[in-house]
């Protein structure tokens, strides 16, 4: 589930205007000129927009654009080792293989991270026996999952801002693999409940996270595409999970749900660990600020200084290099707060941010419902067995997969045949529009189809629609709001994060009741009709989207900094 912060999404701490001002005035310093020598006569009249001078120290302002003379530098002494930048390049400019390397990396911790998800509650049979639990309370090892994985990104984002990608990535991994060792050793329940929050903090660093990672290597246009892979990873993982772990109930003790995760996990880790590379912007530059600086200070100690009394040598100008954003950065306590804060204000003041994120919310905690729904059902309508209820779930595997297709190919035709789609937000929502119907329409079919007297097929269809309808909303909704928010969408997208993941671990809670009491078709078509009424969302922004943008504060002054520009 990444940020946009710069040209990156999945990091929350995002600020409204007011904590912006200093950041825009500062950045529009940065434009590109050529560097200077290491030395130079003391002018204070050479400084330029991107530099400035301080005891006797040219510093300039660097970003990827800068040209780095190191063979000129290197004539001034070739004893030091001039450094390698090819390291710090920006991920904007990466080879395809690179990028596909990195991708295919993040879909995999993604589909990981949705897989623990459903893995668990499959389960429920021998773990309700051994530890003598109702079906509500074995649930919430659902909702304690769905609660770590919507609180942790709060709390890691601003450490990514600061150390890069990678080293949360490694860490989340690391806690993740030892949340799964807790739930496949812990001899009680409440033991599961503390594993399964961990499991789900660390888990969410691949959901969340990953849509920040693309957005660091994918330019928006060229984005669609490894989003929609993405999203296909998280949506596929969510079916996956229950689908294996229900071959391994009935054959193996339950533990072996945890046991096989902790050895995909193991492997995981350590590939992210050798082949994973950073891949945020800002603490690229910063580590080639560094490198440089280090360089340039071997350069000066090779250098004679003047002789004492020499009072017509005229000082040498220093040059190093420093980088807008470490300057502009806010302490880890303001970043927290920050982080904690404006997406919630985001929430309960932007109408899009709320109806988005409530759209997309109520078809994840939906989707959250089938561990309970297809077991409920399906086990009292066909007779079926643990193995074959897990089977079931191939159901919203093969709809995710046929959902991400579907994305890829149609974003092309798209940018062929309707190229001034892509001209506005709004553009993106032509295709959702019509698709999301899919939920309800599923939804429906689903609930009066469940009778035994009809074939356990055409439920089983029904939730492959529903799902692609799911995945519809899912991607929409993460577009839309990167584009209409640009430096404020990791925020947004962290908003309809947080309400989306809460969702999730409130739905199953209620799930058997309401459809045991409701009965089956009366209660999916309450969701249905739902989903139905959401749906109008899209519609609405589709026809009047620009209308209700120039009314919020935030993106109306996005479009005028986008029309100036």
């Amino acid at each position: 589930m990444a940020e946009y912060t710069q040209h990156q999404v999945m990091s929350s701490t995002s600020p409204l205007p007011a904590d912006l001002e200093k950041v825009d005035r500062t950045r529009s310093l940065a434009t590109n000129e050529d560097p200077v020598p290491v030395l130079e006569p003391y002018n204070h009249g050479a400084e330029s927009p991107d530099t400035m001078v301080e005891d006797g120290i040219r510093y300039t302002y660097l970003d990827f654009d800068t040209p780095i003379p190191l063979d000129e530098f290197d004539t001034l002494d070739s004893s030091v080792t001039p450094p390698n930048l090819k390291k710090y390049e920006s991920p904007l400019t990466w080879s395809s293989k690179h990028k596909n390397i990195i991708l295919i990396l993040c879909c995999w911790c993604t589909f990981t991270a949705a897989y623990s998800a459903g893995s668990y509650s499959i389960a429920s049979g021998p773990q309700r026996t051994k530890w003598q639990l109702g079906e509500v309370a074995f649930i919430t090892g659902v909702t304690t999952w769905a609660i770590g994985f919507a609180v942790s990104p709060m709390f890691l984002a601003p450490f990514s801002e600061i150390n890069g990608r990678r080293p949360v990535f490694i860490g989340s991994a690391i806690m993740f693999l030892a949340g799964q060792i807790a739930c496949a050793t812990t001899p009680t329940f409440g033991g599961m409940l503390a594993a399964r929050f961990f499991v789900g903090a660390g888990a969410s660093t691949f959901a969340t996270m990953v849509g920040g990672v693309v957005s660091d290597m994918y330019n928006a246009e060229d984005r669609n595409t490894p989003m929609a892979l993405y999203s296909g990873a998280a949506l596929a993982g969510t079916g996956i999970g229950p689908l294996v772990s229900g071959f391994i109930v009935g054959r193996a003790s339950f533990r072996w749900v945890y046991y096989h995760q902790i050895i995909s996990l193991s492997i995981m880790l350590v590939v992210v660990y050798f082949l994973f590379q950073e891949t945020r912007g800002s603490v690229l530059l910063s580590r080639r600020a560094k490198v440089l600086n280090e360089y340039l200070e071997k350069l000066e100690d090779t250098i004679p200084k003047p002789a004492a009394g020499d009072d017509k040598a005229t000082p040498p100008l220093r040059l190093r290099y420093k980088v807008l954003a470490d300057e502009n950065r806010s302490s880890l306590a303001r970043m927290l707060y920050l982080s904690l804060t404006i997406p919630f204000k985001l929430l309960t003041t932007e109408p899009v941010v709320f109806f988005f994120s409530l759209w997309v919310a109520f078809a994840w905690g939906l989707l959250y419902m089938t561990f309970s729904v297809i077991p409920l059902i399906f086990m009292t309508r066909h007779n079926f067995t643990t193995e074959q209820c897990g089977a079931v779930f191939s159901a919203i595997a093969i709809g995710s997969i046929l959902a991400t297709l579907l994305s890829i190919y149609q974003e092309k035709l798209a940018k062929k045949r309707w190229p001034k789609l892509n001209n506005s937000p709004e553009g993106r929502l032509y295709f959702p529009c019509l698709e999301g119907a899919l939920l309800p329409i599923g939804l429906f079919w689903f609930g009066w189809t469940t009778s035994s007297s009809i074939s356990w097929i055409s439920p089983v269809l029904a939730l492959g629609c529903a799902q692609m309808g799911i995945f519809v909303i899912y991607l929409a909704v993460f577009n839309y709001l990167a584009d209409v928010y640009h430096k404020y969408a990791s925020s947004a997208l962290a908003a309809q994060s947080f309400m989306r993941n809460m969702f999730a671990a409130v739905f199953p809670l209620f799930t058997n009741q309401m459809f045991t009491r409701l009965d089956f078709a009366p209660a999916s078509s309450l969701l249905g009709g739902i989903a139905a009424l959401l749906t109008i969302v899209p519609w609405v922004l589709l026809f009047k989207g620009e209308q209700i943008r120039r009314r919020s504060r935030i993106a109306s002054q996005i479009m005028g900094d986008a029309s100036q520009g």
